[in-house]
Formats: C-alpha cells, sequence, structure tokens
C-alpha cells in the first residue's frame, strides 16, 4: 500500500458484502485518499446477512465515516439507518452510508454512476428502448435512474426470480407513469426484446469471474447499433462485451460504472473532487493483475 501512516487522527472507511474478496474498492479508494492527501483507510469486511444489524451499529460505535455495501446487503441496510438521500429511498436500495456524528444516511450511487458513465460516452438514455438483464439492487438503482431519465424500460429475470422483476417494474410504472414490462429471462423473450433496442444492460453476476465462460445472452441477438452495458467488471471484457464487439454494438465496461460509484462515494465521505482517472487507472492495474 506504499506510504501507509496510521495514526490516531486516521479516519476509516470501508465495504461491506459477503462474499467480499473479489472487492475493487480498497484498491480504488485507498488510492484516491493518498492522491488527495486524507488521511483515511478503507477496509474490506465480510458480514454475513444476520450480523448486518450488528455490523451498522458498529459503525456508528466506532465512529467510521463511511460504508460503501455490496451484494447482498443493499436492500436490507436500510433498515439499520437514520436517513435515505431521495434517490436511494426511491430506489429502496443504499450501496454508501454517511456517517455525521453518529446520524447514518444512505445514499445510492450506484445510480449516478451508471448514469454519468453512460453520459460520458455520449449515450443518453432520454427516449431510448432499454433491456436490462436482473432485479436485485443493482438492477433497481439503474432502473429507477433510466426511468427518471425518460427511457422505456423492460426487465428480464430468471424465472425463479420473476416476481422480483414483476414487483420492480410495477413500482416504477407507478412512480413514473410509463409502463413497464418485466419478463421470464430465456432466449425466446430475449429475441424478441433485443428486436429493437437500444440499450441493453446487464445486472446480473453471469459471466463474473471465475465464471468467465458464461454469458447471459446468446451471440446471435447482438446487432452493430446496439449499446451492451455489463456491469460486470472482473474480468475487465466479459464475454458478454467480446461477443457484443464481435458483432459490431458499442460496450461499456462495469470497470467505468465502478470508478463513478466509488468517486461519488469518495466526495461524500470527503467533501473533495475525487481523482476519477485514478481511480479507474487502479482499478484496470489490480484487474490485470488478476488475469495474468
Amino acid at each position: 500500500m506504499g506510504n501507509l501512516n496510521i495514526t490516531g487522527r486516521t479516519g476509516l472507511c470501508g465495504v461491506i458484502g459477503d462474499p467480499i474478496e473479489h472487492t475493487m474498492s480498497p484498491v480504488m479508494q485507498n488510492a484516491a485518499f493518498r492522491n488527495k492527501r486524507v488521511d483515511y483507510l478503507y477496509l474490506p469486511c465480510r458480514v454475513k446477512s444476520e450480523e448486518l444489524g450488528r455490523a451498522v451499529d458498529g459503525m456508528r460505535a466506532l465512529n467510521i465515516r463511511g460504508l460503501n455495501v455490496t451484494i447482498p446487503h443493499k436492500v436490507a441496510v436500510i433498515q439499520f439507518l437514520d436517513e435515505l438521500d431521495y434517490l436511494a429511498g426511491m430506489i429502496g436500495a443504499v450501496n454508501t452510508i454517511v456517517n455525521d456524528n453518529g446520524v447514518l444516511k444512505g445514499y445510492n450511487t450506484d445510480a449516478s454512476g451508471f448514469l454519468q458513465t453512460l453520459l460520458e460516452e455520449g449515450i443518453d438514455p432520454e427516449g431510448k428502448n432499454v433491456v436490462i438483464l436482473g432485479a436485485g439492487g443493482a438492477s433497481r438503482a439503474i432502473s429507477f435512474i433510466l426511468a427518471e431519465r425518460g427511457a422505456n424500460l423492460v426487465i428480464l429475470n430468471r424465472p425463479l426470480e420473476l416476481d422480483w422483476a414483476e414487483e420492480l417494474a410495477g413500482n416504477i410504472s407507478q412512480i413514473f407513469t410509463s409502463e413497464v414490462e418485466a419478463l421470464e429471462l430465456n432466449e425466446k423473450n430475449l429475441a424478441k426484446v433485443l428486436a429493437e433496442p437500444d440499450i441493453l444492460v446487464n445486472a446480473t453476476s453471469v459471466g463474473m469471474t471465475p465464471d468467465t465462460n458464461e454469458t447471459p445472452v446468446p451471440r446471435n441477438l447482438f446487432k452493430p447499433d446496439l449499446v451492451v452495458f455489463d456491469i460486470v467488471y472482473n474480468p475487465i471484457k466479459t464475454r458478454l462485451l467480446r461477443e457484443a464487439e464481435e458483432a459490431g454494438a458499442k460496450t461499456v465496461s462495469g470497470v467505468d460504472m465502478l470508478a463513478w460509484q466509488g468517486a461519488l462515494a469518495f466526495e461524500k465521505w470527503t467533501g473533495l473532487k475525487a481523482p476519477l482517472e485514478l481511480m479507474k487507472a487502479e482499478v484496470i492495474k489490480a484487474l490485470q493483475g488478476h488475469e495474468n
């Protein structure tokens, strides 16, 4: 970690999830703290679902300044917080907590990070047809921010959890008075919804290391005028993105969203502008190290 000098004044941030070994957030956030000369340290903590409430109490007791929240705690953590940001409350999922003198406030920087990544690529989702795969915490964030921006959505999920997709589609339809469809994630439905979409988002973990040979979409369904955004960032280029690229589609990597959501969290904890490009570069360097 380089010139790490921990003193009695060093502040603490971290990430909670289960599993947690795969997280790239410590690499990214500790580099950002060093770059901005912030006396903070960022640590990963594996927290089991049944210990979540106690972990959040521990955040208060230990005066931890900020936490990121990852799978599977993004929805369940809300009940243990004091306040919610408007967007996080609407989405019903939190990935960033700020501790202000014992008052814990939840935010969702996944949503803003996803949108910023699209806009940075020159893609405004307003009026676009978007197909979203998955209906978990990340999908909730992405679906809400896209609906708020004026996109037309279809959400596909595995048969076992189709009710999640139906509930999510119902919530969005109600809030934004736009018709959102929920369908079973299978090849027949994929072929139907990918006939004329503008953007496809994989918000599932399919294709993530170590299962890098998996993909949620058969390669014959890609078209050159499609934008394919995979939120999986390990590996940097998933099979989904490789095959989409081969078909001439425009691809967006999960690394960009990871860096943006991390940068937005950093800014909430420190009040400083995040070194976004550095954070992205550190993640890519670490991931390439894993792949070699």
